[in-house]
């Protein structure tokens, strides 16, 4: 049994949006067979509810509050540094404190760094005797370089700015790491390319999914019969990508659709919906849930499960839990990104307005969906467990369980 220092840039409860998800299952595993040492920030009060969970998992753990307006403050001063703005508004004196005490009164063997924010915390080498992994999990300097290319002036300056910035910091902090890992073999390759110099260390490891809890079988439909075709979304709604793609869909997509289905309707199902989303509210076959408790009978309801990304890194954790409720996915190429599915046999891919309309309708015929939703479960259960996924981790923070 080791002690290990795991730093995370969100609290990881309640595991309902992407990072979290991740960052749950790792703590869940490894505090199993170790000491676990949690650092985290929150910044939303509902995450606090979260705190009893986490430290019955943990040796011990930390929550330092997140104020959005001072981190935000903190950030524009990053304009002056010439550092990230991302690493800036995560900067806390509080944090550096805990942690420092962990590495002084505890000695941890093994650290893991979840997403680079969280490397400005522990300042040594790839040699130390601690061995520090860091969990970028996606290319985020990369993610910046993308909404620069969607963006006019000033905010493409700024995107292009953090997008330079955050690679010079991630390629620094790989290069003192142990190793370095990220979310899919794609998103390895494309950081092996931005860092040359840490090329041999960069590894890729999967997202899993928890198919007890996506399970069609074990949730009831919140939706009644009889009702028009329904597809849904779901995902944290102030989120630039989701809030794209959402918006796309909604006014590019679900016109034709009601062409040929007059009573479609699409479901928004997430929390925080920014403005742009909730505007989509007023249109017509839109609506907008908000944060819901349980997004698996808002799943089982849907006739497909659509997540037309065109801002993407990473993988799509919608898309995983779709395909464990057996459902029809329609998605786009960014999507479907990472994930070992075949486009036609396990799900729907398109791109334009015109064929992802046409995905969609090809997701409604009874004999495509439960052919596509069963070829989905399956592969689900063959490749997407997450225990398999997680054991990865323990090698490369040189731990036996």
């Amino acid at each position: 049994m080791a002690n290990i220092l795991l730093l995370c840039q969100r609290i990881p409860y309640p595991p309902n949006k992407g990072e979290k998800i991740r960052a749950f299952h790792i703590l869940q595993h490894l505090s199993q067979t170790h000491r676990v040492y949690l650092g985290c920030f929150v910044d939303d009060k509902q995450d606090w509810q979260g705190v009893g969970a986490l430290r019955a998992l943990c040796a011990e753990a930390h929550f330092e509050p997140l104020n959005p307006l001072g981190a935000t403050l903190r950030s524009v001063r990053s304009f002056l540094t010439g550092a990230p703005l991302s690493a800036s508004y995560y900067a806390n004196r509080g944090m550096a404190r805990w942690v420092r005490g962990v590495l002084r009164n505890e000695a941890p063997q093994a650290a893991l760094i979840y997403s680079s924010v969280m490397g400005q915390y522990l300042k040594g080498t790839a040699t130390d005797p601690m061995r520090v992994v860091t969990d970028f999990v996606d290319v985020d300097s990369d993610k910046w370089r993308q909404y620069a290319a969607s963006k006019s002036w000033p905010m493409n300056w700024v995107y292009a700015r953090e997008a330079n910035t955050l690679l010079h910091y991630d390629r620094a902090l790989a290069l003192r790491s142990a190793a370095s890992v990220v979310v899919s073999e794609a998103e390895a390759a494309l950081f092996r390319a931005l860092a040359p110099e840490s090329a041999g260390k960069i590894y890729a490891i999967n997202n899993g999914v928890d198919s007890k809890y996506f399970n069609p079988d074990a949730v009831t439909s919140r939706e009644s019969a009889g009702v028009g075709p329904h597809f849904v979304f779901t995902g944290t709604m102030d989120y630039w990508p989701n809030v794209d793609a959402v918006v796309w869909f909604a006014r590019a997509v679900l016109p034709l659709l009601q062409r040929h289905h007059p009573a479609v309707r699409f479901t928004i199902v997430g929390v925080k919906p920014a403005p742009a989303v909730m505007e989509l509210a007023d249109q017509s076959g839109v609506t907008v849930t908000g944060r819901v408790e349980d997004v698996r009978p808002y799943l089982a309801g849907a006739d497909a499960i659509v997540a037309p990304m065109r801002l993407a890194r990473g993988i799509q954790n919608k898309v995983l839990e779709g395909m464990s409720m057996a459902k029809p996915v329609v998605t786009t190429p960014q999507g479907l990104e990472g994930i070992h599915a075949s486009a036609g046999s396990h799900v729907l891919v398109a791109e334009n307005a015109e064929d992802f309309t046409a995905a969609c309708l090809q997701a409604l015929s009874i004999n495509e969906a439960q052919t596509l939703g069963a070829a989905a479960r399956t592969l689900i259960l063959e490749r997407y467990q997450w225990r398999a996924k997680l054991s990865e981790f323990e090698a490369l923070l040189g731990l036996e369980s």
